[in-house]
């Protein structure tokens, strides 16, 4: 296999994580910080309105431009104040969005052997793009905090696009906005119904990684849209490695 352009997926592709966003403890905290900052909420009263305001945010994006639409959670954070009357500025609606991920979040790191491949990429000419159905004020964070942000050359989320895998206007942005000629990329991600689905609607190779953050019922396609080009069914990184680099 020769390319020039590795398109990789993020979460369960490169790095491994868990949240739990529905945990008590969770609630109970934030609500302690909006609190401190002038806005009173309980645990429960903050978590029915963030999932309100995150469905209406939903509603008014998928009204204004369709379907397959990413929200961008800062506004709901914003919203969150500005309901108890507060109008915080910019550094602490993204202070309290990494303080919700970072309580939501118990695990957290890199694959073994991804340092290496993507530090090899790139010794061999190639260039990293990396396209996540994610949230900018979580993932940027995130990418600097496991020592991947720098080895990205392009970074492509979701929240940012207002637009999310699989829809393939998604990576079309991303192919034409870097001038990327197709027969020369590749999508390498862990789920089949985003990741391997879009490859597939733009015409692109693609590499099926199942990983442990996979959805097991995935393991075998199920269907043409999901049938990737290359497949590693056991997530070992040195098997990837060898056919993307060989």
């Amino acid at each position: 296999m020769k390319k020039k352009n590795f398109i990789f997926d993020l979460y369960g592709t490169l790095c491994d994580i868990h949240t739990n966003e529905s945990k008590a403890s969770l609630w109970k905290n934030m609500a302690g910080i909006y609190r401190s900052f002038g806005a009173d909420y309980d645990g429960k009263s903050l978590r029915k309105n963030y999932l309100r305001l995150c469905e209406d945010e939903t509603q008014k994006l998928e009204k204004k431009m369709g379907t397959n639409r990413e929200i961008e959670l800062r506004k709901v954070f914003l919203r969150l104040f500005e309901e108890k009357g507060i109008t915080p500025k910019k550094d602490l609606v993204d202070y309290v969005a990494v303080t919700f991920r970072v309580l939501s979040r118990d695990v957290l790191y890199v694959y073994d052997g991804i340092f290496e491949l993507l530090d090899e990429i790139h010794q061999k000419g190639g260039k990293i793009y990396l396209l996540s159905n994610a949230q900018n004020v979580f993932t940027i964070p995130e990418l600097k905090e496991l020592g991947l942000y720098e080895r990205l050359d392009v970074i492509y989320i979701s929240s940012d696009k207002k637009i999310k895998k699989p829809d393939p206007r998604f990576m079309e942005e991303l192919l034409l906005e870097f001038h990327l000629n197709k027969e020369d990329s590749i999508m390498i991600g862990n789920d089949r119904t985003t990741d391997i689905a879009i490859a597939n609607a733009c015409g692109i190779d693609s590499l099926y990684i199942h990983s442990n953050n996979s959805y097991p019922n995935l393991k075998q396609a199920s269907s043409r849209e999901q049938e990737a080009t290359y497949e590693v069914l056991d997530g070992d990184i040195k098997k990837v490695r060898k056919l993307l680099l060989g």
